[in-house]
């Protein structure tokens, strides 16, 4: 029997989990047991979570410096479940700072089996000394994004490269007309998509601004249909604020639909993430916002190094899709920025061929990365035995 110890905190990381361990099912067969950390898509697959991914989906320093004690009890309680358990191979998916805490006491709990880390700190933005901290500490890094690669191995470290997930070649299409059919949306009816972050924390902060935004849309435009497409870390939470609106909101959970809708929508105002990759795969022109708290913008502003905090912009290295960042993320400046995209269809299409180019220099389409990465894994457990 094979036990593989997985760790993710991030509704992104939970669906790298989720896919790594149906490919390991696959190339290992029902030899293969999985330990560790996980949200609804990993329990999905057989994950006994240790604790509520919730309990530390933390953004920014200043939340990360307060649940610091937190994070390192939990990493100590994963270690001895690993040690107790016999882990044969640990793999922690992103979040580097916990990620980081656990595989020092995994180091010590079990000095032996090799540790993996999937997705990788985004030192080419801030901290580049990560770089050689992830190159001592892990023995293979699961990189998703092409650049990233000879920054790590310039540190110093073991990279395959096994591809962004939102590219991957067995990622289904969404089908557009079916979205419009289920929703009502007659021919010529405009879709704004809204995605609101992953984080409580996120949609704290960006859903009053969002909610500002888009009763500034609506006033102008009644027959705009608006559709909210919460991550499942947040649903509940989403789903309370998104009731009490003054004006009718399509929500979306099923994974299927969301791609239906990603592709359905003339614009998305979408948090600063993961999703807004997957919104340049389905071709959807998008506007950006995020929103720290105020100490923690000020952190950030002196360590971040790119100009832009989203990826397709920084593969790019231009404003492809506008963002707007804390004191510029408000409703009236998204609302703008929505409303010339609603109103100019020559823009909606320059912006998303942009997208799709930007693309490319991610790695562009290929293998299912779960594949490539159960490959790699396997490779190391093999070399073990």
């Amino acid at each position: 029997m094979t036990t593989v110890l997985l760790t993710a905190l991030e509704a992104s990381g939970d669906a790298l989990g989720a896919g790594l361990m149906r490919a390991l099912k696959q190339r290992l067969g029902p030899d293969v047991r999985f330990i560790g950390v996980g949200g609804a898509e990993m329990r999905a697959e057989g994950l006994a979570s240790a604790f509520d991914i919730a309990e530390l989906s933390v953004v920014g320093l200043l939340d990360g410096l307060f649940a610091y004690r937190r994070a390192d009890r939990r990493a100590r309680q994963v270690a001895d479940l690993a040690a107790r358990e016999g882990a044969d191979i640990s793999v922690l998916i992103d979040s580097w700072g916990f990620s980081y805490l656990l595989a020092r006491r995994l180091r010590a709990a079990l000095p032996r089996p090799p540790l993996v880390k999937y997705v990788a700190p985004q030192v080419w933005a801030s901290r580049p000394g990560r770089a050689r901290a992830l190159a001592r500490t892990f023995d293979l890094l699961l990189s998703i994004i092409a650049f990233e690669a000879p920054l790590f191995e310039a540190a110093g470290a073991k990279v395959a490269f096994v591809g962004h997930p939102a590219m991957a070649d067995d990622v289904v299409q969404g089908d557009g007309a079916r979205f419009r059919a289920r929703i009502g949306a007659a021919a010529g009816e405009q879709i704004l998509l809204v995605l609101p972050g992953s984080r409580a924390s996120e949609v704290n902060r960006l859903m009053p601004t969002f909610e500002e935004a888009v009763s500034r849309l609506k006033s102008g435009r009644p027959s705009l249909h608006v559709v909210v497409a919460p991550a499942a870390t947040v649903a509940e939470q989403v789903t309370a604020r998104v009731a009490g609106w003054p004006f009718r909101a399509h929500l979306v959970q099923d994974a299927e639909e969301r791609r239906d809708a990603m592709v359905a929508a003339d614009v998305a105002l979408a948090c600063s993430g993961t999703v807004t990759t997957e919104l340049a795969v389905a071709g959807c022109p998008m506007v950006v916002a995020y929103r720290l708290g105020p100490l923690s913008y000020q952190i950030a502003r002196r360590i971040v190094r790119t100009r832009f905090i989203t990826l397709i912009n920084i593969a790019a290295d231009a404003a492809v899709a506008p963002e707007l960042i804390q004191g510029e993320c408000t409703g009236e400046r998204l609302a703008a920025q929505l409303a010339r995209r609603l109103d100019d269809p020559g823009l909606r299409h320059a912006q998303s061929t942009a997208q799709t180019a930007a693309l490319e220099d991610l790695g562009g389409r290929g293998p299912p990365p779960a594949e490539r990465a159960a490959e790699a894994i396997a490779g190391m457990l093999s070399r073990r035995s």
